[in-house]
């Protein structure tokens, strides 16, 4: 089992050097992944949930934009939403960790897409283990950080059968061509 740490509620800092109080945006959360957009809106994953949720500033319930159909492995459905993106158009990534897969849900999508792995938990081409962290080039590129298989995989866009290792994959250690535990990009 990995070892996790969770966080209850979600507290923001201001950014004047005078304040010693932060300000508690989100309560009762299960917070794991945190995106900001270029509109400024706040993108937070719930584990507990299984869901993610769109914030704009001083909003308390924000809007439903993956998951939130319960725990599963379905494409409405989301097991340990960890490490998110979001790109221009709004559309969020999030790396499904129990899922051994990365979704992208499309801006008012009532389901995700897979966009990597998918094929069960593994280190061949098709699968992951437990991604993590994730990144998406303006080419539409997807990087994972491929957590048990110590490895960062690439996805190039149109291909989600097969991934590509750019980085490790050479078994857990410390040489030059290793990780230990890949998890964020």
């Amino acid at each position: 089992m990995l070892a996790m740490l969770f966080f209850h509620m979600f507290t923001v800092w201001s950014r004047h050097s005078d304040t010693a109080q932060g300000e508690i945006l989100i309560d009762n959360i299960w917070c794991w992944g945190l995106a900001l957009d270029e509109r400024r809106y706040l993108y937070v994953s719930d584990v507990e949930k299984g869901e993610v949720r769109r914030y704009q500033l001083g909003e308390k319930n924000g809007t439903l934009v993956a998951g939130g159909n319960g725990l599963g492995n379905g494409l409405n459905q989301l097991n340990f939403p960890a490490y998110l993106f979001v790109d221009r158009q709004q559309n969020v990534y999030v790396s499904d960790n129990y899922n051994h897969r990365v979704m992208k849900w499309n801006k008012g999508a009532k389901e995700g897409i897979v966009v990597a792995g998918g094929q069960g938990e593994g280190n061949a081409l098709t699968q992951l283990s437990f991604p993590n962290g994730i990144f998406v080039d303006t080419l539409g590129t997807l990087y994972v950080a491929d957590m048990r298989n110590h490895r960062v995989m690439r996805w190039t866009q149109g291909d989600q059968k097969q991934g590509t290792v750019v980085a490790g994959g050479n078994g857990r250690g410390e040489g030059a061509d290793q990780f230990n535990g890949s998890a964020g990009l």
